[in-house]
Parts: structure tokens; sequence; C-alpha cells
């Protein structure tokens, strides 16, 4: 099989193969299985360009995506990019696709001029950490995530 990674728009022939392939990734975490909320979320993603979207084709058929945002690097006057999701189909999975997806991430952002390359992964996943660290991605020690989640309604009209 020959597997090419492609830049995913809403009007991409696979938008509708990634919008599955992210449902089932959402699922994998846990979430309610809804094609039609997942379908309005990307679109609306893509349409604010508050996220891009790869995807990793065999013969046309999506089995595996990445999603990036963009971000201010204020202290450099430049940008980071961030990596946020990233998702191979499990039938798929250890056959480099991950890597080349990642590889795909880290051209476009050298491509672009940013500062850096990020992303966040639970502490557990060894195979993800594994994964990265053979990248080159390196953990950061002196940072802390924090987050202040806020409740459903809480939030003002201005």
């Amino acid at each position: 099989m020959t597997t090419s990674i492609e830049q995913v728009t809403r009007s991409h022939h696979a938008f509708g193969q990634v919008t599955a392939l992210f449902d089932s990734y959402r699922a994998h975490y846990g979430q309610p299985r809804s094609r039609q909320l997942t379908s309005g979320w990307l679109r609306d993603q893509l349409t604010q360009h508050r996220m891009t979207i790869a995807a990793a084709l065999d013969d046309g058929q999506a089995c595996g995506f990445i999603t990036t945002t963009v971000m201010p690097a204020s202290l450099m006057l430049g940008t980071a990019w961030s990596i946020r999701d990233l998702y191979i189909t499990p039938q798929r999975r250890r056959a480099g696709i991950a890597r080349n997806l990642i590889q795909h991430v880290v051209n476009q952002a050298r491509s672009a001029g940013a500062y850096r390359v990020s992303l966040q992964t639970e502490a557990a996943n060894t195979a993800a950490l594994r994964l990265y660290a053979a990248v080159g991605f390196q953990r950061v020690s002196d940072l802390e995530t924090l987050n202040l989640t806020l409740p459903p309604g809480s939030h003002q009209n201005s």
C-alpha cells in the first residue's frame, strides 16, 4: 500500500472519512459518538482557521490524521505549532504512519518559520512517548500544565 499525506479541507474528498476517524478517536477517549456533531465541530475549526488537519491516505482511504494549531510565540516574535490530535486506525498502527504524519507537520512548521512544535500526551502513554522521543521531541520538565475548567453555561455574554 502507498500512503500519502494530504491536507484536509472542508471540501476535500476525504473529509467525511476523517470525520469518522475523529469520531472513533473521541470514542476511544470515552466521549459519546456523534458523527454529525463531530463533522460540524471540525468544519467550524477549519472555517475559523483554528486548526489544520492532515490525513494519511492509503489508496484514497483515510487511515490516520493529525491536527495542529498555530499560536503566537510572543517572546520570540514568531509562532509555535502545537500537535493537538494524532490517531491511526488500529489495523494500521505500527506501520510508520504516525511518524510520517508528525514529520509532515514538522516540515510544514519549519517551512513556515515556526519557532517550535510541541505536543502533550498522557504520562502513561508509553508507546506515544517512545514515538515522540524517537522523532526528536524532548520532555519539558520546568513547566507545569494548568487548566481552569469552565462548566457549561458559566460563560458570560459580552
